[in-house]
């Protein structure tokens, strides 16, 4: 019997009718999401089992009544956005919906900082944290989420958007602190178009597929929902991003299927056992009528449940997946997450109340990053950030509610004087003013705030089964240390900020909640170690990978979802790259052909002269030379038009760094163009860049540099391809650009060195079909370039 999927692959036979896909992803979190829409794209047949149910924008809970169905609970007939956990040192709060932990993420997508990808680092209580891959691994996949997820910082200089006070005051107390203050990339669409204003509440444009709800989107109203699910549609959470793309190719999306069990083939792939939920019914899975089970088959089978939803399957699947390692529940961690308030704020200079506004903006907007000893500052400890935390405006009612005895005096007042006046003891005056005194200030949540800690804590903790249920053995005494200085640092912004303080009550109690649970099922470099190794596939059961937050081997410190989606990037292109030996491949869908794209990764450093024109005032001796570099992925996403193009333009995406700038910027938008056509009447060719980012202030820079190849003897070839002058512009310019002549705020020159160049060379990457013969003709017009440049002269000089 062959059961076809709804995308139209046909399956393959299997036993008792089964339905067999060439691959099942559990999950729709940031590796589930993105794993099915690179495995669609390839043209493998995908289906996605999701146990929650799709939330179109609008169809997030708001009203009482609602909030009150908002949890998930099947046991209890709940099957709500919010899944609440506690355990033994920790609660834990995720997510269920198709689009997982992206419906009530705060939208950062920061990535793991360089330093922190640590190898064999001891812990406090024994053993050691090791990360089998490093970021120059994951820049590419990086870059890759961050296109596709539209990330872009809050825009603090725009219109509208500059009267932000939460985002100014996290600026002004990092100076204060003297830590660094940076506007986080965040998964929020301000601008109704990619080259329009930022403008809030404005109808989008989108892809052409649409999205799967099928529903209009706007751009954010800065009402900080965030958390709670945007019902705008202007945060880009994965079923409006990856999951829209992947049913666009094909992927199966349904809704609904709670995977209970997961074993290996009789002859071989995988065998996934769920129930199935009916969300249209007031009350499913009541007593008296369980859930319908079902099974599915697969060659290759993606768990990505989140970390306590893959780690607890795992568990329940020991016994039928032979030879999992003793890695398996070990390296949970609570990624350091930490919260408290600031309360009150005050001018310092006029003592008058400072508001905040927290419920103005995106959840996040700011971020201040905490130092780490392994960025070379000794005695600074294990880092992480503090960001901004907003909330809905409905909860500073309830907030503003909840202070009973200020309410109640408020109230015995209005009463008194409603009865004086009745009784004729008081003059009549306008029942305005009284109700106004009535409501009150709204002081306490106007000057308040909250502030959300992440760190790099002790992965020590473990999860196992007890009855059935699982367990976290996980307390805060070993990462004591490193959530002390969250919590004292949050202090110190506090007083900068002349503000009251308050713990979250849970602190002092030696209890934590963790929105951000990470490990179970860690990634390490032999089975003795991890679940899975580097790419994430298990050991010893071919074809079987993790793809979420449970294969962490350890916290990445800053928020974890950008870090989750590019490691299953990776896994996806190393899935693809080998898929032929593991089973028939099959031809990518007509209706959306992916082209050759390729990557690669260059790293600059060098210096700068602030105030100078020349670059070459970065080689002379003296003068206020700074130090300048850069990281930058270049991506051509079609060799063949890249090649064909007579300026060869590709684009840009990774960082700048500039103490004079506020330290490293990301790259807003940036080109490349390799051997595009000099000045006008000159022979040489030009490798440019110039790179649009803002500086810590928020102001618009431009780097805009160029390597000249001229036509000389062969002896230029390394000055001419590893220097780098530049020239830094005030404002975003263009190269063509009919503006006036921007204002030149220094110069310098960055140089390749060898030990760069030899990483350069290591991250060269291709996508997509005939992706050898691609490099090959990359490489061959490379080449010839430089043939062209210089070689004549060897002839010269032989007397050719």
């Amino acid at each position: 019997m062959t059961v076809r999927t709804t995308s139209g692959t046909p399956a393959r036979p299997a036993q008792s009718g089964t339905e067999h896909v060439d691959v099942v992803v559990v999950g729709s979190g940031f590796g589930g999401s993105v794993a099915a829409c690179r495995l669609a794209e390839a043209g493998l047949s995908v289906v996605v089992l999701e146990r929650g149910r799709r939330y179109p924008p609008g169809g997030f809970a708001r009203t009482p009544t609602e909030i009150n169905r908002a949890f998930w609970d099947p046991g209890a007939g709940l099957y709500g956005l919010f899944d609440v956990w506690s355990f033994r040192g920790c609660d834990a709060v995720v997510a269920s919906g198709l689009g997982g932990g992206s419906l009530i993420f705060a939208n950062v997508l920061l990535r793991k900082d360089e330093h922190w990808f640590v190898q064999e680092q001891p812990l406090p209580g024994g053993g050691h944290e090791t990360w089998p891959v490093g970021r120059a691994d994951l820049e590419p996949h990086y870059d890759a989420v961050e296109r596709m997820m539209g990330a872009t910082p809050y825009p603090l200089h725009h219109p509208g958007y500059a009267d932000t006070p939460k985002t100014h005051a996290m600026r002004e107390a990092a100076a204060a602190l003297g830590l660094e203050f940076r506007l986080p990339p965040l998964a929020v669409t301000f601008a109704p178009a990619p080259d329009a204003m930022p403008r809030p509440g404005l109808p989008l444009t989108g892809p052409e597929h649409g999205n799967l709800h099928g529903a209009v989107r706007r751009t954010c109203r800065l009402c900080g929902e965030c958390n709670i699910g945007c019902n705008e549609g202007a945060k880009n959470s994965l079923d409006l991003t990856y999951l829209s793309t992947a049913r666009a190719y094909g992927a199966d999306l349904r809704t609904g299927h709670d995977v209970r069990a997961v074993r290996s083939g009789p002859r071989g792939g995988y065998r996934v056992d769920y129930v199935r939920y009916d969300h249209t019914e007031p009350e499913p899975g009541e007593p008296g009528r369980p859930p319908p089970p079902g099974t599915i088959t697969c060659d290759r089978l993606i768990l990505a449940a989140g970390t306590l939803g893959t780690t607890r399957l795992l568990l329940r699947s020991r016994n039928r997946l032979p030879g999992l390692g003793p890695a398996l529940g070990t390296r949970f961690s609570s990624n350091g997450d930490t919260l408290s308030f600031l309360l009150r704020a005050k001018d310092g200079r006029t003592g008058r109340s400072r508001p905040l506004n927290p419920s103005q903006g995106p959840v996040i907007t700011g971020a201040i990053r905490l130092p780490d000893e392994l960025d070379g500052i000794p005695g600074a400890g294990r880092g992480g950030y503090i960001e901004d935390g907003g909330y809905p405006e409905f909860v500073q009612w309830l907030a503003e509610g909840a202070r009973a005895p200020q309410h109640l005096s408020r109230a015995a007042r209005f009463l008194a004087r409603r009865l004086a006046r009745q009784a004729g003891l008081s003059p009549e005056r306008h029942l305005s003013k009284d109700l106004s005194d009535l409501l009150g200030d709204g002081l306490l949540t106007h000057t308040s705030l909250p502030l959300l800690g992440m760190g790099r804590d002790i992965p020590d903790g473990e999860l196992r089964l007890r009855g059935g249920r699982l367990q976290v053995s996980w307390t805060t005494r070993n990462s004591a240390d490193t959530l002390r200085r969250i919590h004292s640092t949050m202090r110190q912004i506090a007083d900068t900020l002349d503000a009251g303080y308050a713990d979250n009550p849970l602190w002092h109690l030696g209890r934590t909640v963790t929105v951000h649970p990470l490990g179970g099922a860690p990634m390490g470099r032999r089975p003795e170690t991890g679940v899975c190794d580097a790419f994430g596939e298990v050991y010893g059961h071919r074809g079987l990978y993790i793809a979420d937050g449970s294969a962490l081997p350890g916290p990445v410190g800053t928020n974890p979802a950008l870090t989750i989606a590019a490691l299953s990037d990776r896994m996806c292109t190393r899935l693809l790259e080998t898929r032929a030996g593991g089973g028939p491949a099959a031809a990518p869908r007509p209706a959306y052909v992916r082209r050759t794209s390729l990557v690669f990764t260059e790293t600059m450093r060098g210096s700068y002269v602030p105030g100078a024109a020349d670059p070459s005032a970065a080689e002379r001796p003296g003068g206020q030379r700074e130090p300048f570099a850069f990281r930058l992925t270049v991506t051509a996403d079609d060799v063949d038009a890249f090649l064909d193009d007579p300026e060869h333009e590709a684009r840009v995406d990774g960082w700048v760094d500039s103490p004079g700038c506020g330290g490293r910027r990301p790259v807003l938008y940036g080109r490349f163009n390799l051997f595009a056509s000099g000045e006008e009447g000159e022979p040489r060719r030009v490798l440019r860049y110039r790179l649009h980012f803002t500086d810590a202030q928020g102001r618009p820079r431009t780097f805009a540099g160029q390597k000249q190849i001229t036509h000389g003897t062969p002896l230029r070839l390394w000055p001419d391809t590893t220097a780098l002058p530049f020239r830094l512009l005030a404002g975003h310019t263009t190269a063509d650009s009919s503006d006036p002549e921007p204002v030149v705020l220094g110069a310098g020159r960055l140089h390749l060195r060898l030990r760069d160049l030899a990483q350069l060379l290591s991250t060269f990457r291709t996508t997509g079909p005939g992706g050898p013969a691609a490099l090959a003709r990359f490489g061959e017009f490379f080449l010839g370039r430089l043939w062209e440049s210089y070689v004549p002269y060897v002839r010269w000089w032989g007397g050719g």
